[in-house]
C-alpha cells in the first residue's frame, strides 16, 4: 500500500516528491481486447500515469438499467496489471467530444438547463450513480494497494457555470463515497474560468495545449502553492464531418511538452491514444467563439493526432515523445510492443440482403405515440438513431412552404410517399410548396449530442413544431429506432430481409456474411454507401458518413472478428444523390503489415 498526498509543491508518494507522468487513455473507446496492449504503448512512450474518464450514459442508458458498469474496475486492474497509476475522472459530465458530455439524455431531456448545478432533481440520480460506481474506484486507491492516486470534482466546470455550491457538493459526496486519495479540478487557465471551477481545499489543475509558463502563471494567481499540473495537455485535436483532417506538428507538439516539464510540473498527455468513438457515441461541438452556433458533429474516430493512433501504431508523435520523457523515467524505457494481428488478406462480399428502412422502424421500432405537438427524442427514450414523425396537412388547401422549426439535426422528407429535400437546422424549409391534403413524413437523425459550451443539455428531433405558410400541423405520429435495438437475436428474429436486387430509395438494413482467413484489425469500406451505421458480429463500429469526410473507413478491432463467417449490417439512412445505397462490404489494411 502506499500512500499518495498533495503537498505545498510536489506531489508525494509515501512521503517522497514525485512526478506524475500521465496519458489519456478511455476504456470505453478501446476493444478491451486492445487493452493491454495500449497500455504497453504508454509505458514505452514514458508514461507512469493513466487518466480515464467514465461516461455516465454509456452505464446508464435509461433509469436504473445498468450496462456493464464494472468496465471502469477492469480497466483498473488491466492498468494496475501494466505497473501504472491511474487518474479516474468520473464527471458526471465528461465533455471528452461524447455523446451529451456523458450525461444521460433522460436527464438532460427533463432538466435542461438545470443540470450541472445544485438541482436537487440533478443531484439525486448524481448521487444513485456515483454510490453505484465508486466502490470499484475506492476499492483500488493507492491507499488500499490499487493504482487510482487521484480523482476528479466534474470536469472543466468553469468554463460552464460558477455554481459553487454544487460543486462543493460533489468533492463532498465523493468523500462520502469513500475516495480517500486526492480530489483535482481542471480547467482553462483564464480567470474565470479557474474562479468558476475551482473548490477550495481542492488541488486545481489547468488545461492547454501550448505557452505552459503562462499559462501555469494564471493557475498561480489563483493557487499560489500547490503542485503543478498540466492535466490536459493538447497533443492533437478531434475531427468533425465535413471539415479537414486536423493535425499538430510532432516537434511543435514535443517542444510544448518539454516547457511544461521544464516549468518542473506533472502533465497528462490528452489524448496519449485515442482510439474510436464505437457505438454511435461520438458527440457534437456548436461553432464560434462561445459556442453558439451551427452543429459540428464529431466523427467516429478519436485518432485525435496521438501520438498512439486509432491502430495502436507508434507516430513519429510517439517517438518525439518517448526522447522528451526518456530522461525524467525511473530507468530506461520498455521497448516498444508489438502492434496486435492484422487482418491477413482484404476480402469483399456483396451486401446480398435488404430490408426497406419503414420494415426495420416495424420491427425494431419503440412505440407509436400519437401527440399534438412533435415530442422530443428524450420524450420518445431515444439516445442515439432516428426518429419517424409522420403528419396529415389537412385539405383542400393551396400550395404553403412547410417548413420545421427547432429542428435538431437532419431531417428526409417524403410528401405523400415522394422524396422531397432534406432539411437541416439552417436550411429548415422545403424547396417547394406543399398542398394539401397531404401526408408528410419527416426521417429525423439526431448527429450527436452536444458535449461543450452553453449548448449542452440541448433536446433532439423536432423541438418546435412544423409550420404550413404560418399554421401550425397539429397531430402526429411518432416513433423512434435506437441503435441499442439492434441486437442479434432481434435483427436476425424480426427483421424481414429479403434479396437485395430491387433497393427501393436506398434506404434500410443491409446484411453481409464476409469470410475472413487471418482475422486482425481491419478497416471497414462501403463502395456506394451513403450516410448511416454498421455492425460487425453484432458490434456497432459506428457512423459513416463518407461523403462528408474526412474520415472514410471505420476501424475494426480484431478481436471483433472471428475466423470463417462473419455478420455486417450496415443501416443505410441517406444514400448519396443518384446512388442506390451501398453496394459490398471491403475489410482489408490500409497500410503494410
Amino acid at each position: 500500500m502506499s500512500t499518495f498526498a498533495v503537498g505545498d509543491e510536489d506531489f508525494l508518494l509515501d512521503g517522497r516528491p514525485v512526478r506524475l507522468l500521465s496519458g489519456a487513455l478511455h476504456y470505453f473507446r478501446v476493444h478491451e481486447g486492445h487493452w493491454g496492449h495500449r497500455l504497453g504503448m504508454l509505458r514505452a512512450m514514458g508514461l507512469d500515469c493513466v487518466e480515464t474518464y467514465v461516461p455516465w450514459n454509456l452505464h446508464e442508458p435509461e433509469p436504473g438499467r445498468w450496462a456493464d458498469p464494472e468496465a471502469l474496475g477492469r480497466f483498473l486492474d488491466a492498468v494496475a496489471a501494466a505497473g501504472m497509476r491511474a487518474l479516474v475522472r468520473p464527471g458526471p459530465y465528461i465533455c471528452a467530444e461524447w455523446e451529451n458530455g456523458g450525461l444521460p439524455h433522460w436527464v438532460t431531456g427533463p432538466l435542461g438547463r438545470r443540470v450541472r448545478t445544485r438541482d436537487p432533481e440533478f443531484l439525486a440520480p448524481v448521487e444513485r450513480w456515483f454510490r453505484r460506481l465508486l466502490p470499484q474506484v475506492v476499492a483500488r486507491q493507492a491507499d488500499r494497494g490499487g493504482p487510482v492516486v487521484m480523482v476528479q470534482v466534474e470536469n472543466e466546470y468553469g468554463s460552464y457555470g460558477s455554481d459553487a455550491r454544487y460543486l462543493e457538493w460533489l468533492a463532498g459526496l465523493l468523500r462520502e463515497c469513500g475516495v480517500t486519495v486526492p480530489l483535482f479540478t481542471s480547467d482553462g487557465p483564464e480567470d474565470h474560468m479557474l474562479t468558476g471551477g475551482s473548490v477550495p481545499g481542492v488541488l486545481a489543475t489547468a488545461n492547454f495545449g501550448s505557452g505552459a509558463e503562462e499559462g501555469f502563471a494564471v493557475l498561480r494567481r489563483h493557487r499560489p502553492s500547490g503542485p503543478l499540473m498540466c492535466m490536459e495537455f493538447w497533443c492533437g485535436w478531434f475531427d468533425h464531418w465535413g471539415t479537414g483532417h486536423a493535425a499538430r506538428d510532432a516537434g511543435d507538439a514535443a517542444e510544448a511538452l518539454r516547457e511544461v516539464l521544464e516549468c518542473g510540473a506533472s502533465v497528462n498527455v490528452y489524448m496519449a491514444h485515442g482510439g474510436s468513438n464505437f457505438g454511435g457515441w461520438a458527440g457534437a461541438n456548436r461553432s464560434g467563439e462561445l459556442h453558439d452556433g451551427r452543429l459540428l458533429p464529431t466523427v467516429t474516430s478519436y485518432d485525435y493526432d496521438a501520438p498512439v493512433d486509432e491502430w495502436g501504431r507508434a507516430t513519429e508523435k510517439f517517438h518525439r515523445f518517448r526522447e522528451v520523457l526518456a530522461p525524467y523515467a525511473a530507468g530506461p524505457l520498455p521497448e516498444v510492443p508489438a502492434p496486435p494481428a492484422r487482418l491477413a488478406a482484404p476480402v469483399r462480399a456483396d451486401l446480398a440482403e435488404w430490408a426497406p428502412l419503414d420494415a426495420v422502424l416495424a420491427a425494431l421500432g419503440g412505440a407509436e405515440v400519437e401527440a399534438g405537438a412533435p415530442p422530443s427524442f428524450e420524450e420518445l427514450g431515444v439516445d442515439r438513431g432516428l426518429v419517424r414523425y409522420r403528419f396529415s396537412v389537412p385539405g383542400p388547401r393551396q400550395p404553403y412552404p412547410l417548413r420545421v422549426t427547432g429542428l435538431r439535426d437532419r431531417a428526409q422528407v417524403w410528401v405523400d410517399g415522394v422524396f422531397a429535400g432534406v432539411l437541416t437546422e439552417e436550411e429548415a424549409v422545403l424547396p417547394e410548396p406543399v398542398a394539401g391534403p397531404a401526408v408528410v413524413d419527416l426521417w429525423v437523425e439526431s448527429l450527436g449530442r452536444v458535449n461543450y459550451g452553453p449548448r449542452l443539455a440541448e433536446p433532439k428531433g423536432i423541438t418546435g413544431g412544423l409550420l404550413h405558410e404560418r399554421q401550425y400541423v397539429h397531430g402526429v405520429r411518432a416513433r423512434g429506432l435506437c441503435l441499442d435495438a439492434f441486437a442479434p437475436e432481434a435483427v436476425d428474429g424480426r427483421v424481414p430481409f429479403r434479396k437485395a436486387v430491387e433497393r427501393g430509395d436506398g434506404r434500410g438494413l443491409y446484411r453481409a456474411s464476409v469470410e475472413v482467413a487471418g482475422a486482425g484489425d481491419a478497416e471497414l469500406r462501403l463502395p456506394g454507401a451513403g450516410r448511416g451505421f454498421v455492425w460487425v458480429n453484432g458490434f456497432c463500429l459506428g457512423r459513416y458518413w463518407p461523403g462528408a469526410g474526412p474520415q472514410e473507413g471505420l476501424f475494426v478491432p480484431g478481436p471483433v472478428l472471428r475466423e470463417g463467417a462473419n455478420e455486417v449490417w450496415v443501416l443505410e439512412v441517406e444514400p448519396e444523390a443518384g446512388g442506390g445505397g451501398p453496394e459490398a462490404v471491403e475489410l482489408g489494411c490500409p497500410f503494410s503489415h
